[in-house]
């Protein structure tokens, strides 16, 4: 099974890095979901919820006030300023 490596980045430390199977974020161009094979991409975030969805099926939610995503060769990663993690535990 083909999977995403994905880095989430505050302005202040690295958030979560890990492999993931599907990642959803709001840009401002709408809903975003990431799979893997997705074609490269870059994307604004706007404010809202990324949803990390694991290999073993556990869900992962952070808060971001907005900032970028990038996917490139199955590598996922989302750069935001400011980032609640407090929900980060797996759901």
């Amino acid at each position: 099974m083909s999977s995403l490596k994905v880095e989430m980045v505050a302005a202040d430390r690295k958030v979560w890095e890990g492999e993931a199977k599907f990642v959803r974020a709001r840009s401002i161009s709408g809903e975003l979901g990431i799979l893997p094979g997705h074609a490269p991409l870059l994307g604004v975030l706007v404010e809202g919820e990324v949803a990390i969805d694991s290999l073993e099926g556990d869900r992962r939610t952070v808060t971001v006030d907005g900032g970028f995503l990038s996917v490139d060769s199955d590598v996922v990663t989302i750069v935001a300023e400011h980032v609640d993690a407090s929900s980060m535990q797996a759901n």
